[in-house]
């Protein structure tokens, strides 16, 4: 039986197809920020739809994702085409993707909530499949470009540097440019015609981010697809997946990462709220929070691949995400203990700053390592099923990226209600009671799923001795096949040429 497998000598992978493959996350970082810390503030407080309408709507829209992705992954693996596996659906995607994306935060005025509310959920769903469309074959090519357990690493921060680029560069523009206050809005942030320019903005980065990672990967189609084995029974296809998604260190990364999400999902829909209204930042003080998001892409890159060689890659996650998690609630327990200057002063948005800036750079690496790690799950999985199947597996990255836009901010919304916070609310002006009840209940929330999440991870058990291993039986697999082929090649040849003499 042939396993599909990257050729045993060892390619050596250039800055040029590092920045080529990882530029096309920028699409996705301009979504994932837009949605996570966005989208729950303009339906709430600029369309005027309750926070628990829609926080709710993303959650039942993510039910609709947990279905299509693992599809649009095993659609992809089983591709076959002049171009490949997964550049098809990556070309596909990336003109539709944008349009959609630029109606998402153009709703049409003078409809009903109700007729609102439908017409969220449908533009959500149709943005989020079709940057599935992209993001899911796009991830799992990295798997295919090398199979060196360090260099997987750094492709894999070139993919979270560019998403953050995205996420940060599309943050700091709405923010600098198109949410600045006016006289009908002293804040900025409820201006609806920002949005519909933000849409645009971000449709026009989407389009170009997923092309030139598409054109700039495509000299690859040649030297990693493969011929994927054809499977006759529907029994044949439901033990491959069946094996493949009850790997052991695959669940332990899906559970740990969808738990996770939850978590940066609330910290991510909520995050205007706390800035906004918890510290009373300005839009210029958070645009310069985006800026610092930035600069922790440069440090989680440098960062990731460094610790996770030096201490072992699961060791390296587990220990920055718990001082992540620290980081990432130090300012709202200390304001909540009284240890934080007013608001107002220079001092809190520094403090604020540099906490933003170590949860973000602390984060950013456990999650680069964490994909490395799932790229690692590749060769372990198709021991025991015969296949390499990194679509399948990497569709659950998406769902754990849904989950940030789905769980979380349903979660979110439940908060928002629990805590009576007011619609329209003007920054100043909320009742301190109610600020105090949101920070209490968030700190404590947040905490738990993260705890949870880390404690999880301790059942992944593949390190680099164990991936070494693995990708040498598939060669020594690929090797006795090829000898096979070749030996009964002689025979058919042998008994042709006796045929012919009789």
């Amino acid at each position: 039986m042939s396993i599909e497998q990257p050729s045993s000598k060892p390619r050596r992978l250039t800055f040029s197809t590092n920045v080529l493959y990882g530029v096309g996350s920028a699409a996705f970082g301009v979504h994932q920020a837009l949605l996570a810390s966005g989208l729950l503030l303009f339906f709430n407080q600029v369309v005027g739809l309750p926070a628990a309408w829609v926080g709710a709507v993303m959650m039942v829209t993510l039910i609709f994702d947990a279905i299509c992705d693992p599809l649009i992954g095993e659609w992809s693996d089983h591709t076959r085409s002049g171009w490949g596996r997964r550049h098809p659906f990556m070309y596909a995607s990336a003109l539709p993707a944008a349009i959609a994306f630029y109606f998402l935060l153009a709703p049409p005025l003078g409809w009903s909530k109700d007729h609102l509310l439908i017409y969220m959920g449908v533009m959500l769903v149709t943005v989020r499949v079709l940057l599935s469309l992209y993001e899911i074959p796009s991830s799992a090519l990295g798997p295919e470009l090398t199979y060196d357990y360090d260099e997987r690493t750094s492709l894999m921060s070139s993919r979270f540097f560019f998403g953050t680029l995205g996420g940060a560069g599309i943050s700091f523009l709405a923010l600098q440019v198109f949410l600045r206050k006016d006289a009908a809005h002293p804040l900025g942030l409820l201006n609806p015609a920002g949005y519909r320019a933000i849409g645009i903005s971000a449709g026009i980065a989407i389009f170009f981010s997923i092309m030139i990672s598409c054109i700039g990967t495509h000299r690859f189609i040649r030297t990693v697809a493969r011929e994927p084995r054809v499977r006759t029974t529907w029994h044949d296809k439901f033990r491959e997946l069946s094996v493949t998604v009850t790997n052991r260190s695959f669940l332990a990364l899906t559970i740990s990462g969808i738990v996770g999400a939850i978590s940066m999902g609330l910290r991510q829909s909520l995050d205007f709220y706390i800035s906004a209204y918890f510290f009373e930042l300005t839009p210029a003080q958070m645009s310069y929070l985006a800026v610092a998001t930035l600069f922790a892409a440069f440090a989680g890159v440098g960062l990731a691949p460094a610790i996770s060689k030096r201490f072992g890659k699961k060791p390296a996650m587990i220990g920055v995400f718990f001082a992540s998690l620290f980081t990432s609630i130090a300012p709202i327990a200390m304001r909540l203990v009284g240890m934080l200057p007013p608001n107002g002063t220079p001092a809190v948005f520094i403090i604020v700053l540099a906490f933003t800036f170590l949860s973000a750079t602390l984060g950013l690496t456990g999650f680069i390592i964490a994909s490395s790690m799932m790229a690692d799950v590749v060769e372990d999985a198709a021991i025991a099923t015969g296949q390499r199947s990194e679509g399948l597996l990497f569709a659950a990255n998406g769902l754990i990226a849904k989950c940030v836009t789905g769980v979380g901010t349903f979660l979110s919304g439940l908060i928002l209600a629990w805590v009576s916070f007011p619609q329209h609310a003007q920054q100043g002006h909320v009742d301190p009671a109610v600020l105090y009840h949101l920070g209490m209940v968030f700190v404590p929330t947040v905490t738990t799923f993260s705890a949870i999440a880390i404690a999880v991870l301790l059942v992944y058990n593949i390190d680099r001795s164990t991936h070494l291993e693995n990708v040498a039986r598939l060669e020594g697999a690929n090797a006795s096949d090829s000898q096979g082929v070749a030996q009964l090649s002689a025979l058919e040849a042998e008994q042709t040429a006796s045929a012919r003499a009789l």
